[in-house]
């Protein structure tokens, strides 16, 4: 117990963590997916209160953007600071706690910012809870890329990325049903309890993860896997400054989220211009929308069981540029369907960016992936950015913002498929973490094992010659 519960780990040494087995890494992904589910619940939150707040507090499309820029603004100041020093120094656990105590603070602050009507306050509430969201992001997602065998990483984080799809889902559903359900628009009281209980509750998940065994993935363990998958893979250590392939992740990332939040903040009012219907009508076709995309992940991450990730990268974001486009042209529900179907496919785009990005890094992948992560930052340019078009021109016009962000992403897959072909399909081919007569493949004692086997073999052979 007193090694589960130590406060600081060191990334020079090995825990084996980096050959677990499908089946030791069941409980673990299976904690660590409640947090995705969390933040998508957040995320969808946020997008309904941005249309909310719009007509309750009598602002502008781009002074809502505000509130995208606050909290995606965190994750421009958390990964790549105090986040990503915790993960590497403390190591996941630590990290998880820390994380859902600062959304738990964040939470509360919105009882005062409520009772005062401030829009500064709301802002600062939701820094606060994307600086928690962000620290938990920072450790999630390379926790379930790495926790179990390497060739299953990319269906690992598409799987539980999914349940942070039914997070946004839930949230509007409930948004246009119980939070604003009074007739006064100006009433912002449910607001307040709403996330007193989303308080409540990431406390209690803080104690949770505290008292749970969480196995910790260390550098040198992620370098030892790069390691035995080099005869696959061709990798070769490299220096943090040399690792390109992270790099154009990062901005194919910041690009990409930009957009997608960008479609998602207005979303709403889009459909409004469109059909001509009602805030609390056009909700529910983004919880529809939103379904759209929670379907997509499960399709893409049972995809990624018989197809290549890097191929499925290339279809959606493919599909993403041709509805979107139509989406720009195209009025009425017929609109809105369009734009419905670029949520779809923007399902799979995330956690995929991160798992190709982060692959082959090796003793680098937990600073690579706080990089990724803070790249989510992008989120805080592109609504603000999608609201001034849309003020001065429509919400159909304001679309060839995302649209813009999604042609750059749409070049990282193009790069993948033409340099990194070999070395992602490499990790795919890898037997670590599945078993054999020897052991666990890709554990330290395995190999012992197998030489051990193969010394007595060669004596046995002697004394049969002598």
């Amino acid at each position: 117990m007193a090694q589960q519960h130590r406060k600081s780990v060191s990334n020079r040494g090995l825990t084996g963590a980096s050959a677990l087995t499908v089946r030791q890494s069941i409980f673990p992904i299976v904690l660590v997916t409640t947090l995705f589910f969390l933040w998508g619940f957040a995320y969808g939150l946020l997008d309904v209160l941005n249309a909310k707040f719009q007509t309750s507090l009598n602002i502008t499309a781009a002074k809502a953007g505000g509130l995208q820029g606050a909290y995606f603004g965190a994750y421009l100041v958390g990964p790549p600071t105090y986040s990503g020093w915790l993960v590497r120094r403390f190591g996941y656990r630590w990290t998880f706690i820390a994380g859902l105590c600062i959304y738990g603070v964040g939470a509360l602050m919105f009882w005062p910012s409520a009772v005062y009507r401030s829009f500064g306050g709301f802002c600062g509430s939701l820094f606060i809870v994307g600086s928690g969201l962000s620290t938990l992001e920072t450790s999630a997602n390379p926790f379930i890329a790495t926790c179990g065998p390497p060739r299953l990483s990319e269906f690992r984080l598409e799987l539980s990325q999914s349940f942070q799809a039914i997070g946004s889902v839930m949230a509007p559903l409930l948004a246009s049903r119980v939070f604003f359900t009074n007739a006064d628009p100006n009433d912002l009281s449910k607001v307040q309890w709403t996330y007193l209980g989303i308080a409540a509750f990431v406390f209690c998940l803080a104690v949770v993860f505290y008292f749970s065994p969480i196995p910790e993935v260390t550098d040198a363990d992620m370098a030892l896997q790069a390691e035995q998958c080099s005869d696959l893979t061709g990798y070769q250590d490299k220096p943090l400054h040399k690792q390109y392939k992270l790099f154009f992740g990062v901005a194919a990332q910041f690009c990409y989220v930009g957009a997608q939040v960008g479609v998602a903040s207005q979303f709403i009012k889009y459909a409004v211009e469109s059909a001509n219907i009602t805030e609390a009508a056009a909700s529910d076709r983004y919880a529809i929308g939103q379904g759209l995309f929670a379907i997509g992940r499960f399709a893409a991450a049972g995809a990624m069981m018989f197809m290549k990730p890097r191929y499925i990268l290339m279809l959606f974001m493919t599909m993403i540029m041709i509805f979107i486009a139509a989406a720009m042209g195209v009025y009425g529900n017929a609109g809105i369907a369009m734009l419905s179907i670029v949520l779809f496919f923007e399902s799979a785009i995330f956690p995929t960016i991160f798992t190709l990005s982060i692959r082959g890094l090796g003793r680098h992948t937990k600073r690579g992936s706080s990089w990724i992560v803070a790249s989510v930052c992008g989120g805080a340019l592109f609504p603000a950015l999608t609201g001034l078009v849309a003020d001065s021109k429509s919400y159909h016009i304001a679309m060839c913002v995302p649209l813009t962000g999604f042609l750059v992403a749409f070049a990282f897959p193009i790069f993948l498929n033409t340099y990194y072909a070999k070395e992602l399909d490499g990790f795919r081919e890898t037997k670590i973490g599945y078993t054999d007569a020897d052991g666990t493949i890709g554990d330290v004692q395995h190999d012992e094992r197998r030489l051990s086997a193969i010394d007595e073999k060669a004596d046995y052979v002697k004394e049969f010659d002598v």
